[in-house]
């Protein structure tokens, strides 16, 4: 019954990002909301969601995940209740933000549960069942949204309720107490730079425009937020060596198994990003209409969908690395597809099937695997946490370089093409990077010390 509870917990996370959309025309118009003020409510979101995958993990660490995993259910809905009952864009805001940082305790706490319940051959399976729902998520998203989209937009939020109330009670029942954290101060300062320092780089990427790079990050909406972030970052790293608690390990960028599956994981959420302007080069290259374009991915989903699962039983057949490899070599494929080919619809539902291929075994169980096995069990939820926010990172850096080289290209088929190639030379970085990573012979020996850890301790 464990992993049905982590399952559901994880898949109303996603379908809420792909619900979301829908739902936004509707919201727009009671509001009387610009396109700006859209911006606000999909940034309050993923703010927040950063935020709370970094802390949220951190408190798992700290008080054991059952608390913490209630406890992010509980802002979900709670955040779903405010949107529902708001009279103005403001609670709309809020409520999307106290979302948000449920949200971002979910998945993370879900991984670490994961590694602290079951063996290390029986993590890259699990892993793989919960990276699935993403896939899922945005198969029933749309259409769950317009089911509810016809009776009221409030619908598709107060939906959570029930499910979060079941999981709060399924979670009571399941999921451990007991933390292996032994209590120290909390790392309060690093907390307060880590909020600061997010929300700074958060609000300057988005406040970029594409279309002119060089003079927006010259304007006051930009510069002053982006060298805020910059000027924290090695203060901040100074506090988190000092303190004894910090919010963020130092040793997780001591490991090269870490800061290696990190670096993939950012590189990925750029490459993820940059998927979602395939429709706009259909468009562009075919005349196909939006809603058409978009149909055309669902194969591409669906492959997702079915082969997360898969790539997380490959882990112990050929190794995580083997499996990112791999992975990334069929992503470099579908982008120099994109980036070169003249298209057609064939050809472009074939390249979507490789893409979707491609994430199933970067987004769900490989690097999240790397990360359990390198992580000490004191500190598995707060650097999953920590591999969360890297692709978060990843995702905004990602829109901003793919909108900025269309635009500085004349955007069109030309533009986009243009940018396709340029996620191709980072994808063959990556994979470059992914060499570091160590053999599924390295992996099988760290593995037999941890089982032989927990039998030596009963003994």
């Amino acid at each position: 019954m464990l992993l049905p509870l982590l399952f559901v917990g994880v898949l109303m996370g996603a379908i809420d990002i792909a619900i979301i959309g829908p739902a936004l025309p509707a919201i727009q118009a009671e509001f009387d909301m610009n396109n700006r003020q859209l911006a606000v409510l999909f940034n309050a979101y993923v703010l927040c969601q950063m935020i709370g995958a970094q802390l949220l993990t951190k408190f798992s660490d700290r008080f054991g995940p059952r608390a913490i995993y209630q406890f992010s259910i509980g802002c979900f809905a709670v955040g779903s209740m405010v949107i529902v009952m708001a009279t103005d864009q403001y609670l709309l805001y809020l409520g999307r933000a106290i979302q948000g940082f449920g949200a971002g305790g979910i998945f993370p706490v879900a991984s670490a549960v994961i590694a602290t319940r079951l063996p290390p051959r029986e993590r890259g399976p699990a892993l793989g069942v919960l990276g699935s729902v993403f896939g899922l998520a945005f198969i029933i998203g749309p259409i769950l949204g317009g089911i509810l989209l016809r009776f009221s937009w409030h619908w598709l939020f107060l939906v959570n309720l029930p499910i979060a109330a079941v999981l709060m009670i399924g979670a009571w029942k399941l999921l451990p107490t007991r933390s292996e954290h032994r209590r120290r101060p909390f790392d309060l300062s690093g907390t307060l730079m880590l909020i600061v320092g997010l929300t700074s780089l958060v609000v300057g990427i988005n406040n970029l425009d594409t279309s002119d790079v060089f003079a927006s990050l010259m304007s006051m909406q930009v510069w002053p937020l982006l060298l805020t972030f910059c000027l924290l970052l090695p203060l901040f790293w100074r506090v988190e060596k000092r303190v004894p608690d910090p919010i963020v390990q130092p040793a997780f960028f001591a490991s090269r198994q870490i800061l290696t599956a990190c670096i993939i994981s950012a590189g990925v959420g750029a490459m993820q990003t940059a998927s979602v302007f395939y429709p706009i080069l259909l468009v562009a290259s075919m005349g196909l209409s939006e809603a058409n374009a978009a149909l055309l991915l669902i194969p591409g989903v669906l492959a997702s969908t079915l082969f997360s699962p898969v790539a997380g039983r490959l882990i112990n057949v050929v190794g995580t690395r083997n499996v990112v490899m791999f992975s990334l070599v069929l992503s470099f494929s579908t982008f120099m597809v994109y980036g070169h080919r003249s298209l057609t619809i064939e050809i472009f539902v074939l390249a979507s099937i490789v893409s979707g291929i491609g994430l199933a075994g970067l987004l769900g169980a490989p690097l999240r695997c790397i990360v359990l096995n390198e992580t000490a069990p004191r500190d598995r939820a707060s650097a999953q946490g920590f591999l969360s926010v890297s692709s978060s990172i990843g995702r905004l850096l990602g829109a901003a370089t793919v909108g900025a080289v269309a635009s500085s290209k004349g955007g069109g088929v030309i533009g986009y093409q243009a940018a396709f190639i340029g996620m191709a030379f980072l994808t063959s970085s990556l994979f470059l990077l992914a060499t570091l990573l160590k053999s599924k012979r390295q992996e099988d020996l760290l593995n037999a010390d941890a089982d032989a850890a927990p039998a030596a301790a009963s003994a």
